[in-house]
C-alpha cells in the first residue's frame, strides 16, 4: 500500500514479502551500530520483525515505518516514517538505509516527505527525532529537516542515553 510519493521515490508499507530486504538491512553495520541488534538472522526472524513492528504499528496507530524504493525501478533502498514510541511523548521520525544508497540524497527526501505528512496530513502537534550521539550523519539530517537538539533521554531498553532532536520548523 503506497503512501507517500516524491519525484525519486515511493514510500509504502512493509509487508512480510519484504523479509530478504529487512533481513539485509537490519544486519547492516550501521543499523547494529547506532540502532542495535534486533536478533534478525534470518527470513522467518525478518517477517515477524515486520509482523510485530511496523504491520502492528499501523494497525494500532495508522502509520509507522515504511519502506523506501526507488520509484524508476521498485529497488528498495531503506526504511522511514513515523513512530509511536512507549517512553516518548511525541511521535518521532526514524529512518534507515542500506549503506550503498548514502550519500544521494534519499534519506532527506524521504524524511522531508514524511514530515509534511505528519504535519499536514497527520495534523501532528510535533515530530522529534531521537539518536545516539555518535551519529553524526543521522544528527546532520536531522538538523537539515530543521530538528534541533533539545534534551538527552533514556527509553527503556535502551542500552545508552539518547539525543532527543524537536523544533525548527512549522508545527513543530
Amino acid at each position: 500500500m503506497k503512501v507517500l510519493e516524491t519525484p525519486r521515490l515511493t514510500l509504502r508499507r512493509l509487508a512480510e514479502g519484504d523479509d530478504a530486504f529487512i533481513l539485509e538491512l537490519l544486519n547492516e553495520p550501521g543499523w547494529l551500530r547506532y540502532i542495535g541488534d534486533k536478533g534478525v538472522r534470518c527470513l522467518d526472524d525478518a517477517r515477524r520483525y515486520i509482523s510485530q513492528g511496523p504491520m502492528a504499528m499501523y494497525e494500532r496507530v495508522g502509520f509507522g515505518l515504511w519502506l523506501v524504493q526507488r520509484t524508476a525501478d521498485g529497488v528498495p533502498l531503506g526504511i522511514c516514517g513515523l513512530i509511536r514510541r512507549d517512553g516518548l511523548d511525541d511521535v518521532d521520525i526514524g529512518f534507515a538505509f542500506l549503506a550503498r544508497y548514502g550519500s544521494m540524497g534519499y534519506a532527506h527526501e524521504a524524511a522531508s516527505a514524511c514530515m509534511a505528512h505528519a504535519r499536514e496530513v497527520l495534523r501532528l502537534p510535533r515530530v522529534v527525532a531521537i539518536t545516539v550521539a555518535g551519529n553524526q550523519a543521522s544528527i546532520r539530517l536531522l538538523e537539515k529537516l530543521g530538528l534541533r537538539f533539545e534534551r538527552e533521554i533514556n527509553l527503556p531498553h535502551s542500552g545508552e542515553p539518547l539525543r532527543l532532536y524537536a523544533g525548527g520548523g512549522p508545527g513543530s
